[in-house]
């Protein structure tokens, strides 16, 4: 099977180099791993001490975040490398000024293995969430690298649990250690054999918890929101947007919006902002404006809805609509304010325990989104308990980073 993966991999870097030419995504994917093996060369030297972070993309950088920050105050002296396999995320957080390199992880080919972790020769490795690669795995292991899985979730349907996922089993011999999120996870890996696991739980609550100690202002909202009662959309999707656009053109009450969309493709923007009858301004038209003069401020730019979140009363948490769900809850949650989703959420624990709780509404209509909207905004004591479920359960899950790092520094004694 290792033969057919292999080969599988292969054929998939040729194939992704044709489409590249059509595909301004994957021209990104392709272009942005020509010069790492270069880039390695010259900001690692042979005598450097360095810890290597792997990150599928964007959301499990912002979950690695707490222990990135944690290793890098322990290991002062150490280099810190982080890759990335996703342009979404290495794109937006490559100009970083927590680690010292920052680049793609390319094609889990076996020379392109060796090449790479010859270049890093880290003494550390930490996998965030998922992502395994056999290749870089069997050359860690080959090298005696110690390995860590933090914040990983197992599922019964994964490759590891299949009659033919042998070679994905081997791989799974590479880790020092496994951090999991639950129970579960820890019995699933408990049935291959594995003992050398703990359930530290989820680090994103570190990150959303450690928001709260961070200057959030942001003064362009301030005005905008101008002491009344906001709602802030956080990523939506169209889908999203077709049910609270009519929502907020036909709402009588004296509220205002931020919507963060998803996609801030301009053509996209422009629908959503004339689809809208009340007064409405983007970010990038806000300069020597009244932002108090205006109902809804449309967010076109990104890196600033986790800030923005710190003003709303009620957020909207957008994805739960579409495939495979909802988006971020714990960013708003842990400013303490209710949230309301769509349908799609089941894949999601924290979204699973919030809704359970009642700190977080579900919604499947329009219908739907209008009465919940209606209760929260006028019930100003359902709206201040819903938050404050939601802020404590987001108390109550930190300190995954501690668990991490602790067993990383009696592992490293």
């Amino acid at each position: 099977m290792l033969f057919l993966y292999n080969l599988v991999v292969r054929l998939a870097g040729f194939l992704l180099k044709i489409v590249a030419l059509f595909n301004p995504k994957m021209n990104l994917f392709i272009e942005g791993r020509k010069s790492v093996f270069q880039t390695l060369e010259q900001k690692i030297k042979r005598t450097d001490n360095t810890i290597w972070f792997h990150a599928a993309s964007l959301g499990e950088y912002e979950q690695g975040l707490p222990v990135i920050e944690s290793v890098k105050n322990q290991f002062p002296n150490h280099k810190i490398v982080l890759t990335f396999f996703s342009p979404s995320g290495f794109e937006i957080r490559k100009n970083n000024t927590i680690t010292d390199v920052t680049i793609y992880l390319p094609m889990d080919t076996k020379k392109n293995a060796q090449e790479f972790i010859n270049l890093v020769h880290p003494e550390l490795v930490f996998f965030i969430k998922y992502e395994y690669w056999p290749n870089y795995l069997a050359e860690l292991k080959k090298q005696s690298i110690k390995t860590y899985l933090i914040s990983g979730i197992l599922r019964e349907n994964q490759l590891f649990f299949k009659w033919y996922g042998g070679f994905y089993r081997e791989a799974l011999n590479t880790f020092t250690y496994f951090f999991v999120q639950n129970e579960n996870s820890k019995k699933l890996l408990q049935q291959l054999g594995k003992n050398n696991v703990a359930v530290s739980g989820d680090t994103r609550f570190d990150r959303v918890v450690n928001i709260l100690e961070k200057d959030n202002t942001l003064d362009f909202i301030s005005q905008f929101k101008n002491n009344k009662l906001i709602i802030v959309v956080g990523s939506s999707w169209p889908k999203d947007e077709k049910l609270l656009v009519n929502f907020i053109n036909s709402n009588p009450l004296n509220i205002k919006f931020i919507i963060a969309p998803h996609n801030i493709k301009k053509e996209q923007i422009i629908e959503l902002q004339n689809s809208i009858s009340k007064k409405t301004i983007l970010l990038s038209q806000k300069e020597n404006k009244n932002l108090g003069e205006f109902d809804v401020f449309i967010i076109d730019a990104i890196g600033l809805l986790t800030k923005i979140y710190s003003y709303t009363d009620i957020a909207y948490v957008g994805g739960g609509f579409g495939n495979p769900g909802v988006h971020n809850l714990l960013e708003p949650a842990t400013f303490g304010v209710p949230i309301i989703i769509g349908p799609n959420y089941s894949h999601f624990a924290e979204a699973v325990a919030l809704v359970n709780m009642e700190g977080c509404s579900v919604i499947k209509n329009e219908q739907e989104l209008t009465e919940t909207f209606t209760n929260l905004i006028i019930n100003d004591d359902i709206r201040h308990e819903k938050g404050h479920i939601c802020s404590t359960f987001v108390q109550m899950n930190k300190g995954a980073t501690s668990i991490i790092i602790n067993h990383i520094l009696n592992d490293t004694v």
